[in-house]
């Protein structure tokens, strides 16, 4: 008989004296310290179809502009993506991506100093990503629905963010199904865990993502989103990307309101559980409400700087 799911993993009260909780994301050239402030992760969309900023930046100069502008605005690193994974988007062609992505990273690199993430499913796309500039590869279905990734995680030595989703992007939403979102999904990441362990990637390098959003419901969403405390007893840094997503406008009782405020109320919360990173779109009013809740005893802030992997 397996046990409950409180019993296996028991609640933890606050972050700091987590035992479990982890500290650190090695990425390819340099090491990222996961300090009690978390990181924020800021997003840049390629695309013509995202769900919430969709065609605003498909330009490479406007998607150059738009993470320059979230680095200066706090970002400790930015996440580049070049396709759509919002519900019932269509697939894109390797090519199609590497185009879209490719001269937005090159030109970065020689930008910004903070790290650059490459939101891709693809292997292909991946490695040229990194051999542009990127740092990390972070994939949507858990470094799983393509053969040549996990070769890839391994010998690049990048920073890597496995994820959780329920089917794909064109079928996650159709009536997404647990019997207990919280263990099941747990049991998933520290599955991707393992693998990559097994393969030979340094724990150092993982970091998990539970998916807000994809195949959950409303009800899903929240319930992991106020027990996310949980998966830091995976030993990874916990990466949630919650921002402006379907669930915020539900809760606000009208999907077509700005879910920006709504976005910065649960990062708090995220922040107060111990929260590795935060994946979002605009970073400076974020950056300054975790400062004054930090100074307010929110919870207490250390350094989140990068420094060169020796």
């Amino acid at each position: 008989m397996v046990p409950c799911y409180e019993t296996r993993y028991p609640k933890t009260m606050g972050n700091s004296d987590h035992p479990h909780r982890a500290t650190v994301w090695r990425l390819r050239t340099r090491t990222l310290t996961c300090a009690e402030q978390p990181l924020l992760m800021g997003i840049v969309n390629v695309t013509p179809d995202s769900f919430s900023d969709g065609g605003r930046f498909l330009e490479t100069q406007a998607a150059v502009d738009q993470a320059v502008r979230l680095v200066e605005d706090g970002a400790d690193l930015v996440d580049i993506g070049g396709e759509s994974t919002r519900p019932y988007s269509q697939a894109v062609a390797a090519d199609e991506e590497r185009r879209r992505v490719l001269p937005v990273i090159e030109a970065l690199a020689a930008k910004i100093s903070v790290p650059i993430s490459i939101d891709t499913s693809k292997a292909i796309v991946a490695r040229e990503a990194l051999a542009a500039g990127a740092e990390i590869i972070n994939d949507v279905t858990g470094l799983a629905g393509d053969p040549d990734m996990l070769p890839l995680a391994v010998e690049s030595g990048a920073g890597l963010c496995a994820m959780h989703m329920q089917g794909t992007p064109q079928t996650m939403q159709d009536h997404p199904h647990y019997v207990n979102v919280v263990t099941e999904i747990y049991d998933y990441l520290r599955r991707r865990r393992d693998v990559l362990l097994a393969a030979g990637v340094a724990r150092e390098r993982i970091c998990l993502d539970p998916g807000i959003g994809f195949g959950k419901t409303h009800e899903h969403n929240l319930e992991l989103m106020q027990t996310c405390q949980q998966f830091l007893n995976l030993g990874c840094p916990i990466l949630v990307g919650h921002s402006r997503k379907g669930f915020l406008g539900k809760l606000l009782g009208d999907s077509t309101l700005d879910r920006d405020a709504a976005t910065l109320g649960s990062a708090l919360s995220l922040a107060r559980q111990g929260v590795q990173v935060l994946r979002v779109h605009e970073v400076r009013c974020l950056r300054e409400a975790l400062l004054a809740f930090i100074a307010c005893g929110g919870t207490s802030v250390g350094s989140t700087a990068s420094e060169k992997t020796q």
